[in-house]
C-alpha cells in the first residue's frame, strides 16, 4: 500500500512513567470519544487488543503487523489508518520495536450512539438525489487505507484537542469528530463507487459520471459536459458531487490525474513534462503544484523515491 499523509509527531512517554514496554497506554477521555496513545519498546507477538466501541487507529511511528478478520496479516505503517467495529479483536506483532525504535499508534474509540447519530444526519440532509438514494454507512470491509490530507489533518486536530487543557475541548472534539466520520464515510463511498464503475458504468448517475471522467482523464474535461451527463444544472451538479464524493469535481479529477502521473513516473525513462501531458495537465507548473498538494512531495522527488528505493526523502 502506498504511504499516505503521516500524522504529526507525538512526544513519547518519559521512561520513568512507562507502565509496560508493550502497548504502554495514555488515555484522554472526552464525552463522545476516548483518545488512546500506545507505545511499544520491545519486540512482541500476538498481542490482543479490543475496544468496546467503534475505533479509528492510525500509525504515528514504527511498524506493526496486524492480524484482523481472519484475513492475511499486513504491515501497518505511518501514514495509514485502520477502522474497526466495536468488540473486534486486533492481534498485533511488534517485530521491530525497541527502545531506540519504538512503535507509536493512536486509537480513537467513538461512542456507538454518536456514530449512529452522525450517519443518520448525513443520510437525512446530504442524500439529495432521492431516486438513487443509497444509505451512507461505515463499511468495515474497507478497514485499512492510506491517509489523505483531510483525514490526517482532522486526526491531528483531534489529538491536539483531546490532550489540551482547554475547558471547551468537548465542543471542539465534537466538531472535528463529526467531520472525520463523514470524511471516512465519503472516502469509502467514493472508493466503492469507483470499484463498481469498472463493472457497471450505468448503475447510478454517479457511476456514469465517474466512468466518463476516468475514460477521458488525459483529455480536457468540461464541467458542462459532466452536468449534462448527470442531468443536473451547474449549481446542482457541484453541490450533488460534493455531497456524494466529499470533494469537488476538480479535486476528484486532479486526484485521478495524479494517480495516472505516478504510474507514468514509475518508469525512469519518463520525465515530468511527459507525465504532466499524458495525465491531462496542460501546464507543467500547475501539475507540480497539484502533485505536491496531493502527495506532499514534488513529482521529481516522487520519481527519485520510486526508482531509488534506498533514498530517504
Amino acid at each position: 500500500m502506498p504511504s499516505g499523509k503521516q500524522l504529526d509527531k507525538i512526544a513519547l512517554t518519559q521512561p520513568r512513567y512507562l507502565q509496560t514496554l508493550v502497548e504502554n497506554r495514555r488515555i484522554y477521555n472526552l464525552r463522545n470519544c476516548e483518545l488512546n496513545i500506545f507505545e511499544s519498546y520491545e519486540q512482541a507477538w500476538r498481542v490482543p487488543l479490543t475496544f468496546h466501541d467503534m475505533v479509528i487507529t492510525s500509525m504515528v511511528q514504527g511498524k506493526k503487523v496486524m492480524h484482523l478478520f481472519n484475513d492475511p496479516a499486513f504491515d501497518y505503517l505511518p501514514g495509514e489508518t485502520v477502522i474497526l467495529p466495536a468488540s473486534e479483536t486486533m492481534v498485533i506483532d511488534f517485530p521491530e520495536a525497541s527502545t531506540a525504535t519504538p512503535t507509536q499508534c493512536i486509537a480513537l474509540s467513538v461512542d456507538k450512539t454518536y456514530v449512529n447519530n452522525t450517519v443518520n444526519y448525513l443520510n437525512e440532509y446530504y442524500n439529495s438525489v432521492r431516486d438513487e438514494q443509497q444509505a451512507w454507512r461505515l463499511q468495515f470491509d474497507q478497514y485499512h487505507f492510506a491517509n489523505d490530507y483531510e483525514i490526517s489533518d482532522l486526526i491531528n486536530k483531534i489529538i491536539r484537542v483531546c490532550s489540551s487543557p482547554d475547558r471547551a475541548k468537548n465542543i471542539f472534539a465534537d466538531l472535528n469528530m463529526k467531520e472525520l466520520l463523514i470524511r471516512l464515510i465519503q472516502c469509502q463511498h467514493l472508493r466503492q463507487v469507483a470499484t463498481e464503475t469498472a463493472d457497471d458504468t450505468n448503475k447510478t448517475r454517479l457511476h456514469y459520471v465517474l466512468s466518463y471522467i476516468n475514460e477521458h482523464i488525459s483529455e480536457k474535461i468540461s464541467v458542462d459536459v459532466l452536468c449534462r451527463k448527470a442531468y443536473l444544472s451547474r449549481n446542482m451538479f457541484f453541490r450533488w458531487f460534493k455531497e456524494q464524493c466529499g470533494v469537488s469535481p476538480l479535486e476528484y479529477i486532479n486526484t485521478e490525474r495524479v494517480k495516472l502521473a505516478k504510474q507514468i513516473l514509475a518508469d525512469p525513462r519518463n520525465n515530468i513534462k511527459l507525465a504532466s501531458m499524458l495525465a491531462g495537465f496542460s501546464d507543467v507548473n500547475y501539475f507540480v503544484r497539484v502533485f505536491r498538494k496531493i502527495e506532499g512531495i514534488t513529482p521529481g522527488a516522487y520519481q527519485s523515491c520510486t526508482t531509488s528505493p534506498a533514498r530517504i526523502i
